[in-house]
């Protein structure tokens, strides 16, 4: 009989994370579901605990690989479930019995997407995300992989994209959505929740973030303002672009924010100068980011 639901581990020297995941996925009060963890050639113990955990899990492989995303990929080739939960290690279910009350949704559309528990330091808050999903969104935001069941027919014609190191999984979504016009629910609980902690919200990984995002952003946004029609949505998706750019300070990719304030056709030539003079600013004296924002009020 064929699972309906593969949860899939991703691993790399986070013993202590892994053991915090597998244990929530263990006590799960529903079972009926497919484990699969894949380690990279963990070094800290993480295989010798999974090979300890083996009678629970039904797949596992500890070998070298190219990244998160090569890891994710070996998770859905191993994968027979209809539907796939990616539950990377130290993130954890929300509580014991979430898989219970929602298993019966995994029928309905081909994303079904929930809220997210983020914790970071001693604080935590719950996430929501937006019913109706568009190119505007995910100008600014991604759906939460942790949360989001994924039909596994989905990836019948591709993968995660394995050329870049942290974004792959927005560009998935965003592709599904925008371009492919997959399915997609959200339910407005908690299923998961996220620490703060891993490869995305590492600081030292924030230029890394923008410079991917942009490299697969800018040319999908300049075909979708070219079938826009409406004056007012140009503007807002325009305005979303721009303060965008505002990381691009903020992360110090200076090429790519100078080169968009002086190339970006959509925008006017006054609001091109004051935009070029708060990357000057912000570039020698670390101020400006407050007047970037003011400038930008004009296209709202």
């Amino acid at each position: 009989m064929k699972n309906v639901l593969s949860i899939i581990t991703i691993n790399y020297n986070n013993l202590e994370g892994l053991k915090k995941t597998v244990q929530s996925i263990l006590n799960q009060t529903w079972q009926e579901f497919e484990y699969i963890i894949i380690d990279g050639g963990s070094t800290d113990g993480s295989a010798a605990f999974i090979e300890s955990k083996n009678d629970q899990i039904d797949y596992w492989i500890s070998e070298k690989d190219s990244g998160i995303y090569n890891a994710m990929n070996k998770g859905i080739k191993k994968a027979s479930g209809e539907y796939l939960l990616f539950l990377n290690s130290g993130d954890h279910l929300f509580d014991n019995i979430v898989l219970e009350k929602y298993n019966k949704l995994l029928v309905k559309k081909d994303l079904i997407f929930f809220n997210l528990n983020f914790v970071k330091d001693k604080s935590s808050w719950i996430n929501k995300y937006p019913e109706f999903l568009n190119f505007s969104f995910f100008i600014v935001d991604t759906l939460p992989h942790p949360s989001t069941f994924i039909k596994k027919d989905l990836f019948k014609t591709t993968d995660y994209d394995e050329n870049f190191k942290i974004i792959s999984d927005w560009k998935f979504f965003m592709e599904s959505i925008c371009q492919d016009n997959c399915s997609y629910i959200w339910i407005d609980e908690t299923l998961t929740t996220f620490y703060t902690d891993g490869l995305s919200s590492e600081p030292q990984n924030k230029k890394i973030i923008f410079k991917e995002r942009h490299l697969v952003l800018k040319p999908k946004l300049l075909i979708y303002l070219e079938n826009l029609t409406d004056p007012e949505t140009r503007n807002e998706v325009v305005y979303l672009y721009l303060k965008t750019l505002k990381k691009s300070l903020t992360t110090k990719n200076y090429n790519i924010f100078f080169k968009e304030v002086l190339s970006f056709k959509p925008i006017a030539f006054r609001l091109r100068i004051k935009l070029i003079s708060s990357g000057i600013a912000y570039v020698l004296f670390k101020k400006g980011l407050d007047r970037f924002s003011n400038d930008l009020r004009v296209l709202k």
